[in-house]
């Protein structure tokens, strides 16, 4: 499997030398890496070319400022692995990361979305972990398109297979997601049909200091602007429509039967999973007949998965 890493980077002159020699450094070496510059006024350029002698390593220095879902787009249009890492400038990986991350999809050869836990430095100290082990997250379509779910974690955390992000990327609202364009990656793969895992080993340190925008607080955010949430609904509605569109993607006629068919693909739900499902049954399905009958499926299934031990706990 090629593997290439995308670091995208603005302004981050002080932490960048340190993030590209982690992923330069690693056990087993990317085929590619490729480093995106934002039009950044430091002397991001400056570090950025001390790399350029590295046989892997390919450089974009863009003339324009334009965020990170122009970085992200500009990074993946000229990448050519099978698997494709993600990096922020501010972040650093584990030296064995990329060794135990094709491990991982080696074993699990369904895998089109992979998430780490990490390791946060800097403010903060201390370990981050979604879930104590790995996971089989299954697919998530429906609810991803039903309740917007989020299923993933901070950018520096994520992989996708190329021909899932073929679907995705390149994403032309750009001035939407200047910032927290990982959202665009994490809806975008469920909505495509990425089945997600997750691993559970903490192979990546996540940088915790002011301009952190996934880290830092939203009521910061919504004391400047008011209207932050009202303006994001709107952006995070464009951003569905839109891949929805080139992936014709639409709601299903019997929600019943694909919800049912969506949570099986979990292998160790949780209870949260069938309330969700619930919910998406009871708001969504218009046919009455297929809602109770729907319904009465959902809680057979969740007494065999009790019976059989099958359900997780939390």
């Amino acid at each position: 499997m090629k593997t290439s890493c995308l670091i995208s980077n603005y302004n981050y002159a002080k932490y960048l030398e340190e993030a590209i020699s982690s992923a330069v450094n690693q056990t087993v070496k990317f085929d590619e890496i490729i480093i995106v510059d934002d039009a950044s006024t430091d002397n991001s350029s400056e570090i950025i070319s001390k790399f350029a002698h590295e046989a892997n390593v390919r450089c974009i220095f863009k003339t324009q400022n334009q965020g990170q879902l122009s970085s992200f787009n500009d990074a993946f249009l000229a990448a050519t692995g099978d698997i494709i890492f993600f990096l922020d400038a501010d972040d650093i990986y584990h030296q064995e990361y990329i060794e135990e991350a094709l491990i991982f999809y080696k074993r699990h050869i369904e895998c089109d979305f992979m998430f780490c836990a990490y390791e946060k430095f800097g403010a903060e100290s201390g370990i981050f972990k979604a879930y104590e082990v790995d996971l089989d997250l299954g697919y998530s379509v429906i609810k991803t398109l039903c309740t917007r779910e989020w299923i993933g974690s901070i950018t520096s955390t994520l992989s996708v297979r190329k021909n899932v992000l073929n679907k995705v990327l390149p994403i032309p609202q750009t001035e939407d997601w200047r910032v927290r364009a990982d959202d665009c990656l994490v809806w975008g793969a469920s909505l495509v049909g990425a089945k997600k895992f997750y691993l559970s080993k903490p192979l990546v340190k996540y940088r915790i200091h002011l301009s952190n925008n996934y880290h830092n607080s939203q009521s910061k955010i919504l004391d400047i602007d008011k209207s932050y949430e009202y303006k994001r609904f709107w952006k995070c509605n464009s951003l569905f429509n839109y891949i929805c569109t080139k992936n014709n993607i639409a709601f299903p006629l019997l929600f019943s039967y694909t919800t049912l068919s969506e949570l099986k693909t979990i292998p160790c739900p949780e209870y949260k999973d069938f309330t969700l499902y619930l919910k998406i049954i009871l708001l969504f399905e218009q046919n009455m007949y297929w809602k109770i009958k729907g319904i009465a499926v959902l809680f057979s299934y969740l007494i065999r998965l009790l019976i059989s031990g099958k359900l997780k706990s939390t």
